[in-house]
């Protein structure tokens, strides 16, 4: 299983499908799937029983997970998209920005 560069709480840009271009925040990273949940991206509609909770079921609306290659790191420091590279920092591994060379 390879690692993947995109955490929860990254900012990233939408490279392909129908939201492409579209600039959020990851709410979830998914490695063993190698997918990520794009806030406001990939918008399905899904239909709930009725519960005890929730007596009235219906349709909701929730953010769906994409594959993470068609999502691109945005670097903290010069807000571009950029490629993700690693170094170790006093004894840390951290990613570093292929731009900029700055760690985030």
């Amino acid at each position: 299983m390879q690692k993947m560069n995109i955490k929860t709480g990254d900012t990233v840009k939408v490279l392909s499908g129908k939201d492409k271009g579209v600039t959020a925040k990851v709410l979830r990273a998914l490695p063993n799937s190698r997918k990520v949940v794009v806030e406001g991206v990939a918008i399905v509609k899904k239909a709930l029983h009725p519960t005890q909770g929730n007596q009235q079921g219906g349709i909701a609306q929730q953010e769906s997970a994409i594959d993470v290659s068609n999502v691109e790191v945005i670097c903290p420091h010069c807000q571009k998209p950029t490629r993700v590279g690693h170094k170790e920092e006093d004894g840390h591994k951290v990613r570093v920005c292929k731009k900029c060379g700055k760690a985030f």
